[in-house]
């Protein structure tokens, strides 16, 4: 499966935004998740000032913001559509919760482009907006007060694509430190040990257990080259201190 593919074939629509400063934040929220398609449907401001300071790093989806005249143009080439709620409508729609949407998009989008349908700020998507999209998503929020700004929206819909295409998996540096060898970490014990004993605190008749003990706790730490080499520094440093000069 093709990750960047699947990213490449979603689209986020915003119909008739009213606040600049959502369309910034939603596009902040995009990026920060992999999806970069943004699209816009007769945006009250834009583009504006305050959507590109709002975006934060992720003007560039900004200016390659299509902005379309209707929802059905903005819909063009797509195979799937959700259109996202945040109260439960008397439509014939099936309502699924955002991440069972995010999984059924997914599976679509491998293939062909898809897109995640906004509201307005106040009023959410029309019946009319509706009629457009092939699935209603909800976010499970709090009943008593379920309202979530409409950037705030966008980007738990954007995480839950995000995880549902890479199963949660972080990208993270994979690449392999250097561990110690076993020379330089029996090195560094026998230093250990002839400090302990220079500063008094082991036992030079019987180090055996405390050795053992110390060897255990350094064991679990997988010491790496380079900390083997700090340590054996401030060993060092501990028994012949560095002058200091006085100005």
């Amino acid at each position: 499966m093709d990750k960047q593919n699947i990213f490449n074939n979603i689209r986020v629509v915003l119909c008739q935004t009213s606040h600049p400063g959502n369309i910034g934040s939603a596009a902040r929220a995009m990026k920060t998740m992999g999806l970069q398609h943004l699209y816009l449907v007769n945006p009250l401001h834009f583009p504006d000032p305050q959507a590109t300071s709002l975006a934060t790093g992720a003007a560039d989806l900004l200016e390659n913001a299509t902005v379309c005249s209707s929802l059905s143009e903005a819909l063009t080439g797509c195979a799937f559509a959700i259109g996202m709620s945040a109260r439960k409508r008397q439509i014939s729609h099936e309502l699924v919760n955002v991440r069972e949407g995010a999984a059924r998009a997914v599976q679509i989008a491998a293939s062909q482009p898809i897109a995640l349908v906004f509201g307005t700020e106040m009023s959410g998507l029309s019946n009319a907006e509706l009629d457009c999209c092939q699935l209603l998503a909800m976010i499970p929020a709090n009943p008593e007060y379920s309202s979530l700004n409409l950037a705030a929206a966008v980007q738990v819909m954007s995480y839950e694509i995000r995880m549902a295409i890479t199963e949660g998996r972080l990208e993270v540096d994979t690449t392999a430190t250097e561990l110690a060898t076993n020379e330089a970490l029996e090195g560094f014990y026998a230093h250990l040990e002839d400090t302990l004993i220079k500063i008094g605190y082991l036992n030079p008749s019987a180090p055996k257990k405390l050795s053992e003990r110390i060897r255990r706790i350094y064991s679990r730490a997988k010491l790496e080259k380079e900390e083997v080499n700090l340590l054996r520094g401030i060993l060092t440093l501990s028994v012949t201190p560095k002058k200091h000069t006085k100005y």
